[in-house]
């Protein structure tokens, strides 16, 4: 069986339907908060079992002896760590085969602030005792698009990166190699650096921006405190908002630049270039 927890998020929803074009659907589990959000599934043959990572003996019965599992992260901050455990240790006990689990780029070495929890995490899989891929994830695409018609409106993107690069994939990109870890063979053991074909720096997404809507868009690079200040003013919780500072210190300094091939080798084809997103993004 192969089994994804959070498979009713943006990323599980397209490992599971990776799944599904790989595998007859009775092979394929999820493991979620909200039914509902997965009848869809249920109804193509597709075994659900509603379970909250806040309560480890909910995860009875979810997974069981030869099962592949893919753990994706949780996006409660602070909590993830337990959270993470209380699978990790499911699993365990359940015996799987393989547990693969969505880490971030260079996590014994990443100095960001979120990073903390998914090396942790690592930490806490490799004393398991369970077969493991690690799936390290560079930062998605996505995270910079979801402000794409604001920013062309605007004419203008902020941030406090310089001209740090970021190697960025599209979640596609990053879904189909887990499809990829899960239903192949040899990767236990195995650690995966997973980023973009190209890095790019926030003027040069600026640039795209510019480029798919025929508007003037330029990159205003401001201070760490400017920064959260016009974030707070956009709606964001303060706490929340200081993670981006944080994030793009990190940039700057190189962490989430270009690594290597993985990503490319996994999923067997190029990544998603960022102007092909950007065009998406603004259906252009």
């Amino acid at each position: 069986m192969y089994v994804v927890t959070g498979a009713t998020g943006q990323l599980g929803r397209l490992v599971v339907e990776g799944l599904l074009a790989a595998v007859p659907a009775e092979r394929v589990a999820v493991v979620v908060r909200d039914a509902a959000r997965a009848a869809d599934w249920a109804d193509r043959g597709v075994r659900v079992h509603v379970a909250d990572y806040d309560a480890p003996e909910t995860l009875a019965g979810a997974f069981g002896a030869g099962d592949r599992v893919l753990l994706i992260s949780g996006n409660q901050i602070g909590s993830r760590v337990a959270q993470h455990g209380a699978v990790i240790d499911a699993a365990a006990a359940a015996g799987v085969a393989l547990l693969a689990y969505t880490s971030v780029l260079a996590a014994p070495t990443a100095t960001f602030r979120i990073a903390e929890e998914h090396r942790a995490t690592e930490e806490l899989l490799r004393a398991s005792g369970l077969p493991f891929a690690l799936l390290r994830n560079g930062w998605y695409t996505e995270n910079y698009l979801a402000a794409a018609a604001a920013n062309v409106a605007s004419g203008e993107v902020f941030g406090s990166s310089g001209e740090g690069r970021v190697a960025s994939a599209a979640r596609r990109d990053y879904a189909d190699a887990a499809v990829a870890v899960l239903t192949g063979e040899g990767h236990e053991g195995r650690v995966y650096e997973l980023n973009g074909d190209a890095d790019w720096s926030m003027a040069e997404f600026a640039a795209e921006l510019a480029a798919a809507s025929g508007s003037p868009v330029a990159y205003l690079d401001v201070a760490p405190q400017e920064q959260v200040r016009r974030l707070v003013a956009a709606g964001l919780p303060e706490g929340f908002a200081g993670l981006f500072p944080d994030t793009d210190a990190a940039i700057a300094r190189g962490e989430l630049a270009r690594r290597g091939d993985d990503l490319g080798r996994l999923i067997g084809r190029p990544t998603v270039p960022l102007a092909e997103s950007v065009r998406a993004a603004l259906g252009v």
